[in-house]
């Protein structure tokens, strides 16, 4: 199944006879929290979800962003609609990495059908409501396992034997800037690829062979091993979809560097080359 959906396909499925559930996670990084825009007007039908306290555990050892625990993480699904053989669509403001973090969870956790609005918010013509949703209570119980993870020593060794790719800006991955996390630079062996350069201006994903294009110059022609990291586990959600979208799958490193540069013996990488 095609892991997006465009707002009009979204507009059809959600007038027939089995409608999606509709997950609205705003977000962003250091940004204000997305509950008021939420409440301002949001997609008919569409539950918030609270990106930092919903689908993420508290930070700490393992990063900003550490998985949350499957149990609670399946109650705040099931609050929120979510079945099993009930299809769910989410989106966010339009940069997708939020929504995309929700879409892997439920993968991961064995939801067979979960898809990302393409633009997210932004490519919504219809109404919007202000009005909260009460669904039905859902019964979607997590399985973890269905998606590949990776901890930090599988993302050590798979830079070595396969394909890493850092996600997060280029500045970033180099080391010339660190905003946020202890040092700046790279995991060694990994391959910068910003996941801005997935989508297009309007914040749709580019279409499925442009990626397939994009990733094959990266290098994953040479390998079936791909994983991905980012700072805290959330635009590499993104770029895991987005090698999705290009019929290439690959695993995610959760703790990605927000874990990695917190261990100090770790070793830490600067400079445009994998080294």
């Amino acid at each position: 199944m095609k892991p997006i959906i465009t707002a009009s396909e979204y507009a059809s499925e959600s007038a027939g006879p089995r409608p999606p559930v509709l997950l609205d996670v705003r977000w962003q990084l250091g940004g204000p929290h997305g509950r008021p825009d939420y409440e301002a007007g949001h997609i008919p039908g569409a539950v918030f979800v609270d990106l930092d306290a919903e689908l993420a555990g508290p930070a700490g050892l393992g990063g900003r962003h550490p998985l949350p625990d499957p149990e609670d993480f399946g109650a705040v699904m099931r609050r929120a609609g979510v079945s099993r053989d009930t299809p769910v669509v989410v989106y966010d403001g339009g940069q997708g990495w939020a929504a995309a973090r929700a879409w892997w969870l439920l993968r991961w956790t064995g939801h067979p059908d979960v898809r990302v609005l393409d633009g997210g918010l932004a490519a919504w013509t219809g109404e919007l409501q202000q009005e909260t949703p009460a669904p039905a209570e859902g019964d979607f119980r997590p399985e973890p396992g269905a998606l590949p993870l990776l901890d930090a020593d599988g993302a050590a060794a798979l830079a070595r034997s396969g394909l890493l790719l850092d996600a997060r800006a280029a500045e970033r991955y180099r080391g010339d800037v660190e905003p946020i996390d202890r040092v700046g630079g790279h995991i060694p062996g990994a391959v910068s690829a910003p996941t801005s350069e997935n989508t297009g201006e309007d914040g749709r994903f580019l279409a499925a062979q442009a990626l397939a294009v994009r990733f094959k110059e990266l290098g994953a022609d040479r390998t079936e091993e791909i994983g991905v990291y980012c700072g805290s586990g959330v635009s590499g959600a993104h770029e895991v979809l987005a090698l999705a979208v290009a019929g290439i799958p690959a695993a995610l490193y959760a703790g990605s560097w927000s874990e990695w540069s917190g261990d100090e013996s770790r070793p830490v990488a600067t400079g445009p080359e994998p080294q």
